[in-house]
């Protein structure tokens, strides 16, 4: 079963999730395009987990005025080239 497929099974019986469904339907995006790039599916959750983590990481850095929007936009593209490449 994919994460897409366990996210529906949940919402067919309304069932609460506790991750906001924004941030679940991001990381689905990731883990279906993982798999796209041959990634096997427990690989895939293991990088959609870490892309997703980085990304926020990196977003709470630059609303904490830790880092810039440039640096902001480079790690997530280095990130997306780690992960999706």
């Amino acid at each position: 079963m994919t994460l897409q497929e366990a996210v529906a099974h949940l919402r067919a019986r309304d069932l609460t999730c506790l991750v906001d469904p924004v941030l679940l339907d991001g990381k689905v995006a990731v883990f279906t395009e993982c798999v796209e790039h041959g990634y096997t599916p427990l690989r895939s959750e293991i990088m959609a987990a870490y892309f997703v983590a980085g990304r926020d990481a990196a977003q709470d850095a630059f609303d904490g005025g830790l880092i810039t929007e440039g640096e902001l936009r480079q790690k997530l593209a280095d990130l997306s080239r780690q992960v999706l490449s």
